[in-house]
């Protein structure tokens, strides 16, 4: 039917429909009809009765929400507004030539999309709306900015994303971009929003912690609706998520991007004396000054720093806290007094080889005690004391015991449970994705990135860059009927902070294959890098990133859908055991 205009995937206006049409509207898979048109506006316009007959016996619901020509009132548009929150999509709206309907779904949505960005939609559905554009702005100012919501049992999204960190926000934006009107839910109960790769440069004094900090409210796209709200369950055969309270989101598409959790409890004694007597990490945004504090005080005596078992978030974040500390005692002159460690439960001191013999360089410039395969299992703050297990070339695995000044931990690191109980969940407990599409392999539907996708690259932010265009493209293409093209190749990045002012920019894909952004020798420690590390990257994570402007970041695409894929691992720490 020629006449129909889609608008976004969950609604679509039309110029007057006649009872045959039914038929061929639940064919194209519609599932409500809105008629916007008073019985007897015109000649020879079938009346609501009939229209609705016609609709039930092709099993589509049918709702009359009339509107005289001309006069449409805030009241009509709250009307319509509560319908589309109600109803079942794909809807189709009409009425004489499509322009109320058009109207009637701008003026809904102007509360949270930008007014431009409505009368470009509906420009390219054919409807010139300019006359709508100050009562669309006046909606617009007057609308409140991502303030958290509650839940609506039974409400249905175009989209339902989890988690609302680096990947939730920024694939957010990426859907929004090329879908202004998709109605998404973001499901994220915390308050405020952390830029995570800061706080190492916070526990080296470079940074202040409030920089690394921003209200939730505005980081979530405001076109978006934030639901304030944990998630406790998933259905995906009744396309539905659950929430703490029992409520359920239903979804056309989910992404699954909480994060990691941090599993502290894993290493005995850690918890009850993590911030004090030494001991200390960058993993948590308010000990990240108690670190660089530490530093500061140590004079002499015994530094360790600790590196769990793979996966965690940003695999060079553990030796970059050592490397600025050194830095700094060697700057002071304390160093020679200071006997710094990195023991790390990997076999290899970074899971790229190509980077490997520039990082050894500086363990040997500040006298690092390297020892790897040692695995930091019990810590006793009072007594200074702590426990590792180490495996020798043989196999055999001993307990080492050690006495420190200061402790930087970096703890193991896991699924959060909602998702390792889940059936989106693979064996490791994350959630299973194709690692070129990012898409479920059993839920056709699901796509994951971030932290929690079980794709073998590095999880770092400068992987959810990349790999939100590609859910985002990938997504849109399932909801309209086709297979996913777009493809992730793996990148990641790891600014290894080696000094103060150099920083070694790694980037790299599946198989440790480099993809270095700029035409430069990327083992090399350059000005360059830590002037984008620490002056560039903030702004390009909240300004660009989350809000939607892909730098650098468009995906690679197929003329058709790609086999499903295993990739090798992007970091590979256990290379050197095998």
């Amino acid at each position: 039917m020629d006449s129909i205009k889609r608008l976004t995937p969950f609604i679509a206006v039309s110029t007057q429909l006649q009872p045959a049409d039914m038929g061929t509207l639940a064919a194209a898979g519609y599932r409500c009809v809105i008629n916007n048109r008073p019985d007897n506006e015109g000649e020879q316009q079938p009346s609501s009765a009939e229209m609705q007959a016609a609709a039930q016996a092709n099993g589509l619901d049918y709702h009359h929400l009339p509107v005289v020509s001309g006069q449409i009132r805030d009241a009509d548009v709250e009307a319509f507004n509560a319908l589309l929150a109600q109803v079942r999509g794909p809807v189709l709206a009409y009425c004489r030539t499509g322009t109320r309907s058009c109207s009637l779904w701008a003026l809904s949505e102007a509360h949270h999309l930008d007014p431009l960005a409505l009368l470009a939609t509906a420009r390219e559905a054919g409807y010139d709306l300019s006359g709508l554009a100050p009562r669309l702005e006046q909606r617009w100012q007057d609308a409140p900015r991502a303030e958290p919501s509650h839940a609506s049992p039974g409400q249905r999204y175009d989209v339902v994303v989890v988690g609302g960190g680096a990947a939730g926000c920024a694939v957010t934006a990426s859907l929004l971009k090329r879908q202004p009107g998709l109605r998404i839910a973001v499901v994220e109960p915390r308050d405020q929003h952390h830029y995570q790769p800061g706080w190492t440069l916070v526990g080296a004094g470079v940074f202040d912690r409030a920089r690394t900090e921003r209200p939730m409210a505005q980081c979530i796209p405001p076109q978006a609706q934030w639901v304030h709200a944990a998630v406790a369950a998933f259905e995906p055969e009744q396309q539905c998520v659950v929430l703490e309270d029992g409520t359920r989101l239903a979804y056309r598409a989910l992404v699954v991007c909480p994060g990691l959790s941090l599993d502290w409890g894993a290493i005995d004694g850690l918890e009850e004396t993590l911030g004090r007597n030494g001991v200390t990490s960058n993993y948590r945004f308010e000990l990240a000054p108690y670190t660089w504090r530490l530093v500061q005080e140590l004079r002499e005596g015994r530094a360790l720093f600790t590196q769990p078992p793979m996966p965690i978030k940003c695999a060079g974040a553990p030796q970059k806290a050592l490397y600025l500390s050194c830095d700094w005692w060697q700057r002071e002159g304390r160093l020679g007094a200071i006997q710094p460690e990195f023991c790390s439960a990997g076999a290899a001191l970074f899971g790229v080889a190509d980077f490997v013999p520039t990082l050894m360089g500086y363990i040997e410039r500040y006298g690092v005690n390297l020892q790897l395969t040692t695995q930091l299992v019990k810590v006793d703050g009072q007594a200074r004391r702590a426990w590792f297990r180490q495996t020798d070339k043989d196999g055999q695995v001993h307990e080492l015991e050690k006495t420190f000044d200061l402790l930087h931990v970096v703890p193991p690191q896991k699924a959060p449970r909602f998702i390792r109980d889940s059936v989106l969940a693979n064996a490791e407990g994350w959630v299973e994705a194709d690692h070129e599409t990012l898409r479920h392999p059993r839920f056709g539907n699901i796509f994951s990135l971030g932290d929690v996708c079980a794709a073998p690259n590095a999880k770092t932010a400068a992987a959810v860059r990349k790999q939100a265009p590609v859910v985002a493209e990938n997504l849109l293409a399932v909801l309209a009927g086709r297979g996913p093209r777009a493809l992730y190749d793996g990148y990641g990045a790891c600014p290894l902070t080696v000094e103060r002012g150099k920083v070694v920019l790694a980037e790299f894909g599946y198989g440790g294959k480099l993809l270095p952004t700029f035409p430069l020798d990327p083992r090399v420690p350059r000005r360059l890098a830590w002037d984008l590390k620490v002056r560039a990257m903030p702004g390009i994570y909240f300004d660009m990133m989350l809000r939607g402007r892909e730098w650098l970041a468009e995906p690679k695409h197929l003329p058709h859908e790609p086999l499903a894929v295993e990739a090798p691992a992007a970091c590979d720490f256990e290379r050197e055991r095998k």
